[in-house]
């Protein structure tokens, strides 16, 4: 079975358990929402000779004998090697009654019910489950945002070892816009500017000898050291608050010289770090 981790996401509706299996979206894991317990080896198959190596699911099913039928499951799903984890995500019920109240959602059990007896019935259903869990979350101090990240902290390792967010690095020239989709912006105009160098002019940032009279001075240097310890600091930060994707722009005047030595040098840092990176100069063509 080619399957290393799967994830199985329990616990009461309104807990948060949609939004756990986004965070584990983020990460790069496969994943389904509300799958009934019996078809879980199946899915555990198919995953494995499609070739994907980890796995998150919502099991979801308020039958009588859901906590048994999903134990069943996990039993037919014996690789030594596996990871197999119970998540259960609880919360108390005056949380739970304010979340269903705030968001005009129907609970799955309060037809008959009411909401808070609907709750309380769930609650007594999902006890086995709750004692047989790996990790118990309470969510009920917690916002989406906090959830995703505690979700981020516990999983964050990735199979191939690289941390788990995609960083997009792009140049850009102030005088078309700074880009929209920018998380982080660093200005290069305080550097050298080649343009004003007949014999450069027509050169780009990528080329070594921009790069050479961009970095020459001590400010060049400084801004790279600066530049790189600022960069260092803070993705790992936005990796713990379960951030998946991370934009830095580097800017210049026309995009074409100081922005590009920046975004290249920038770009080789982190991909040094093992981080997944990907590189755009977004107005190195434009005149």
């Amino acid at each position: 079975m080619s399957i290393k981790e799967f994830v199985i996401i329990a616990g009461l509706s309104g807990a948060g358990k949609t939004t756990a299996l986004r965070a584990f979206e983020d990460m790069d894991f496969f994943w389904v929402d509300n799958i009934p317990p019996l078809l879980i080896p199946k899915f555990a198959q198919l995953c494995s000779s499609s070739g994907f190596s980890r796995i998150a699911l919502v099991a979801d099913d308020m039958g009588d004998n859901f906590s048994s039928e999903l134990q069943e499951a996990l039993s037919h799903i014996d690789d030594p090697s596996l990871k197999k984890r119970i998540i259960f995500l609880d919360a108390p019920d005056d949380i739970l009654v304010r979340r269903f109240s705030e968001s005009y959602r129907r609970h799955p059990l309060s037809k008959t019910n009411g909401l808070l007896k609907g709750i309380i019935k769930e609650r007594g259903k999902l006890q086995d489950i709750k004692g047989r869990a790996d990790l118990i979350i309470d969510t009920g101090a917690m916002t989406a945002s906090n959830l995703r990240e505690e979700i981020t902290r516990l999983f964050h390792e990735s199979v191939d070892g690289a941390p788990p967010i995609t960083i997009s690095v792009m140049s850009f020239g102030y005088k078309y816009g700074i880009p929209l989709d920018a998380d982080l912006v660093f200005d290069a105009r305080i550097l050298p500017n080649p343009f004003y160098e007949p014999t450069l002019q027509d050169k780009t940032g990528i080329e070594e000898e921009i790069q050479q009279f961009v970095f020459a001075g001590e400010e060049g240097e400084v801004f790279l050291v600066k530049l790189f310890d600022l960069v260092n600091f803070m993705v790992p930060q936005y990796i713990r608050r379960g951030k998946a994707h991370l934009t830095i722009c580097t800017g210049c005047t026309g995009g074409r010289h100081r922005s590009v030595a920046v975004a290249v040098k920038l770009t080789d840092f982190l991909k040094n770090l093992n981080y997944n990176v990907f590189l755009d100069h977004r107005d190195i063509n434009k005149n």
